[in-house]
């Protein structure tokens, strides 16, 4: 979980930091909304894919825990009506 953390705070500072740099820019100021927004779509795009690929993991760990908790019941209910 920590290095989650890491992660989701690099991201917020190479936003901001792309966002301070555009805001700073010696540039008209229809271009640099262009920018901003831009730069927002990327962010957004950067963070849907880190949540969807989040998603999927936790889907497969969810699996791979319901397939283990199958077999264990498996194998338990059969040594338990063994001993009856």
């Amino acid at each position: 979980m920590n290095s989650k953390k890491v992660l989701l705070g690099v991201l917020a500072g190479v936003a901001a930091g792309a966002l301070l740099g555009v805001l700073f820019a010696p540039e008209k100021g229809s271009k640099t909304r262009k920018e901003i927004s831009r730069k927002g779509e990327d962010f957004a795009d950067v963070l849907k894919e880190k949540f969807n690929d989040l998603l999927e993991s936790m889907s497969e760990k969810f699996d791979q825990a319901k397939e283990n908790v199958t077999d264990f019941a498996e194998q338990h209910g059969k040594s338990k009506s063994k001993e009856a």
